[in-house]
């Protein structure tokens, strides 16, 4: 079964949310094709024969550029069967239903995205059976970033010096245990958040550094949502990339709560 996953928006960074369910949808014996409209055009010849395609809006642009895209895809791609997933799909369920979309996701979208799947060989593709938005609990794996275009073509850290570092992008965690109003993740998580393992966290810095990352970008909603699985994803990460430095988004209560933690994530690389 061929499956094309869409990214249409992610401020510049490789996206993780295509190379996650790429893992996934890889070992269901798909074959997946990953297309970033940041860097790359709608590709005609990527989209012809789909049975699936999947389109990721974890931003609001993203969403905005997804609508446009749609009605693309399905004069492209008039058999596949279209899918959105993401932070922004459930909350816009009824207006992409409106434009065509026959399944959306939200939450823990990678089991469902293999269900989708095996629903589509059985012949059965009419009606969505997965849930809009799944909190449970999943084994995470090593994102499958080869069809993704190279991190050289994605945004890069300019240090003080003048130096130029090749960024990528990660996460520890996903959700949030906060309610704040103006944050897309509460009315998908409610305040849950998930912890990714740290030896699937470093099995994929390990492939991104091997292409050559030198700054790794942490897109967890909030690095210290998990103070200690922070701290040992930190340490594990200087102990075998000394070099390697990291960002990550923090609540300014969290950096206040955890104010002594901030020594060692400079120690370990932290540079903001």
């Amino acid at each position: 079964m061929k499956v094309v996953l869409i990214n249409p928006y992610e401020i510049g960074r490789q996206p993780f949310g295509l190379a996650e369910p790429a893992t996934w949808l890889a070992r269901a014996g798909c074959e997946v094709h990953c297309l970033d409209l940041t860097l790359q055009r709608l590709d005609p010849e990527i989209l012809r024969g789909a049975h699936l395609v999947a389109i990721y809006v974890a931003m609001h642009t993203a969403t905005r550029i997804a609508l446009e895209a749609i009605p693309r895809v399905r004069a492209i791609a008039p058999e596949a069967h279209l899918c959105v997933y993401g932070l922004y799909a459930p909350m816009n369920e009824m207006l992409l239903r409106d434009l065509g979309v026959q399944t959306v996701l939200g939450g823990e979208v990678e089991p469902a995205l293999v269900s989708l799947v095996e629903r589509l060989r059985a012949g059965d593709g009419h009606v969505q059976t997965e849930p809009v938005v799944n909190l449970s609990k999943i084994d995470f794996l090593t994102p499958d970033r080869r069809t993704l275009p190279p991190l050289a073509r994605y945004a890069h850290l300019q240090l003080p010096d003048g130096g130029i570092r090749t960024v990528s992008f990660a996460e520890g965690s996903r959700g949030c245990k906060h309610l704040c109003r103006h944050c897309p993740v509460v009315p998908v998580y409610h305040g849950m958040f998930r912890v990714i393992p740290v030896d699937v966290v470093m099995a994929d810095m390990r492939q991104q550094v091997a292409t050559g990352a030198r700054h790794i970008s942490f897109g967890d909603p909030d690095f210290l949502n998990g103070p200690t699985h922070a701290l040992r994803l930190a340490r594990a990460l200087h102990a075998e990339f000394p070099d390697i430095t990291y960002d990550a988004t923090i609540k300014i209560q969290h950096i206040i709560d955890h104010a002594d933690m901030l020594p060692e994530l400079k120690a370990t690389g932290c540079l903001f």
